[in-house]
């Protein structure tokens, strides 16, 4: 009896040693489990969270989620590695985004408008009807272009943004779709950040291939019900990106991921060859 109990103190002792020195998981990690619910592998995602993103008011999980979303959709390293992309934005505007070098080009057609703008220096150019724009004109049109930059983009590339600068990311609940797809909700709320820190999103995460099937938009966190739910389907893949652009009645269209910027895009009004 007192070598059964010697072995069990052994044991117990071993086991403690064991679990203290097992390595701890990155941030940008995720550790799958087997049936016993040992950790089984370490997958590094590579995807760490932009300086600001409130890690400590984030749910675990839903961080997991966001870097599980960012490899079903090509991993951090294409995005990183993508340098320009185009797309319609509802039929309203085309945008031309030159990633590499935080640029955006804007035409609206029905108005005539061209809008260039270098987005961390704020200066740029803006023509109307071929005529250039400006003085405090032109200042107007450059500060309504970073506003339609942040909103479109976001419309295309928000399941890339899930751990920027001034977002909290939280589970939420399971749940279907609309179209009863089985999916993880997640919550993303604001702060300090954008032109409208004061909205809310909720998104479904289809639990089987990690992509967004829906999202909600709440124009003020505190509301019960969303002002709209759209679908976030039809994923197709550019350049190694899968992007999605099926909106319901809002769609994302002529979505390009190009190797460089067209000649002269930035310096004149001319019409573009994507």
């Amino acid at each position: 009896m007192r070598l059964i109990h010697a072995f069990s103190g052994l044991m117990l002792i071993s086991l403690a040693l064991f679990i203290s020195c097992k390595p701890s998981t990155p941030k940008d990690s995720f550790s799958s489990t087997d049936t016993s619910g040992e950790p089984s592998e370490i997958i590094d995602y590579n995807n760490p969270p932009a300086e600001g993103f409130n890690f400590e008011a984030s749910s675990p999980h839903a961080i997991v989620m966001a870097d599980k979303i960012m490899h079903a959709m090509g991993g951090r390293d294409a995005w990183d590695k993508t340098e320009v992309i185009s797309w319609n934005f509802l039929g309203i505007r085309t945008l031309l985004w030159d990633k590499a070098n935080n640029r955006v080009r804007i035409d609206i057609p029905s108005e005539n408008k061209v809008v260039t703008l270098n987005m961390d220096e704020m200066n740029g150019k803006a023509w109307e009807n071929g005529e250039e724009i400006t003085g405090d004109d032109l200042t107007e049109q450059l500060k309504w272009a970073k506003s339609a930059w942040i909103n479109d983009s976001y419309w295309l590339f928000m399941p890339f943004k899930l751990k920027d600068s001034g977002v909290t990311l939280t589970y939420v609940k399971e749940d279907t779709t609309l179209t009863g797809i089985r999916s993880d909700v997640l919550q993303l709320t604001f702060e300090n950040v954008g032109d409208t820190p004061q909205n809310k999103y909720e998104i479904w995460v289809d639990i089987e291939d990690k992509l967004i099937k829906q999202w909600a938009f709440y124009r003020e966190a505190s509301q019960a019900e969303p002002s709209f739910v759209k679908p976030w389907t039809e994923y197709k893949d550019y350049g190694g990106l899968l992007l999605s652009g099926e909106r319901g009645d809002r769609d994302i269209t002529d979505i390009k991921v190009l190797k460089k910027v067209p000649k002269g895009a930035f310096e004149s009004a001319g019409e573009l060859s994507l």
